[in-house]
């Protein structure tokens, strides 16, 4: 039985632009049941002050509408596996600072990139997962972290799921009961698993070496780049290297109902069409029916 709007999880990354309880109308301006958020200005170190007047105005327009779940993506200045020291306090700083605003709004997630190791690998996993159970540790409550596939680009982690795993399992048991997972088909696609040809497969390989269960997120992003190239380059779904079969299975899988989808497709020169455009067509996916014209 194909699920009612309300009874989905699926949105987009929404603005922040004007302070956070702004998002939830934009969220529900699209559609969505669900959204991404920054807490902060993502390429920026600066801090922001969140009162209690900001946290009740956010809770407030998040009843309003019919987002069931939200989840934030912490700085892209965050790098948790550097060997620098004054770069990896400054960024254990910031991503406590992002799980401390999650917790004050109710943001039960925030999805994390793992670092750039520079050096080692081995040397900057470990660096990376001992991070990030520190600063779990500093920010105690229900607020977790979703580790985020890579593309692989350069010295980045995490592009592979034997590594995303390794990154879990380094941690100590409290760390690791916070500690989900979300995949981005187009950084799927990029670090050279067959999204396009075979996602059912895709998904039994991160079943057994990962688990399925720990998968919290999705970000459903078309590719520009060709398969394996390591290049993050989204585009819109269905008119990328990706095309509309991976979606469409994606949408009627009976394993990945309860899991959170997030586009974050190019917003071009209209975000709400564009946004709009992408949840119809997904929805119709899930519907079995012709989706919405690519145009």
């Amino acid at each position: 039985m194909a699920l009612r709007r309300h009874d989905d999880l699926l949105g987009a990354h929404v603005s922040t632009q004007g302070g956070v309880a702004a998002a939830p109308a934009r969220g529900a301006t699209i559609g969505a049941t669900a959204m991404q958020l920054f807490t902060k200005t993502p390429n920026q170190w600066r801090e922001p002050t969140l009162t209690a007047a900001h946290v009740g105005a956010y809770r407030a327009a998040l009843a309003r509408s019919r987002v069931r779940v939200v989840v934030a993506h912490d700085s892209y200045l965050i790098n948790l596996a550097s060997p620098d020291e004054a770069l990896r306090a400054r960024s254990a700083q910031c991503f406590v600072g992002e799980l401390s605003r999650c917790r004050a709004l109710g943001i039960p997630w925030v999805v994390s990139h793992p670092g750039n190791f520079l050096d080692e690998r081995a040397a900057g996993l470990t660096r990376n997962a001992r991070e990030y159970a520190a600063c779990l540790a500093a920010v105690p409550g229900e607020v977790g972290v979703l580790i985020e596939g890579t593309a692989g680009a350069g010295t980045a982690l995490g592009s592979t799921f034997e590594e995303l795993r390794a990154l879990r399992d380094a941690m100590p048991a409290a760390a690791r009961a916070r500690v989900g997972f979300c995949l981005d088909t187009a950084h799927l696609h990029a670090a050279g698993y067959d999204v396009a040809g075979d996602i059912d497969a895709v998904w039994d390989q991160f079943d057994r070496e990962v688990g399925l269960s720990l998968l919290t997120c999705l970000h459903l992003n078309d590719s520009k780049a060709a398969p394996g190239s390591h290049l993050d380059r989204h585009e819109w779904i269905a008119e990328g290297r990706i095309g509309a079969e991976a979606f469409r299975r994606i949408m009627r899988d009976p394993r990945l109902v309860s899991v959170i989808k997030i586009v974050e497709t190019p917003k071009g020169d209209d975000p709400v069409r564009h946004d709009r455009r992408m949840l119809r067509r997904l929805r119709a996916y899930a519907r079995r029916v012709a989706p919405a014209s690519p145009h």
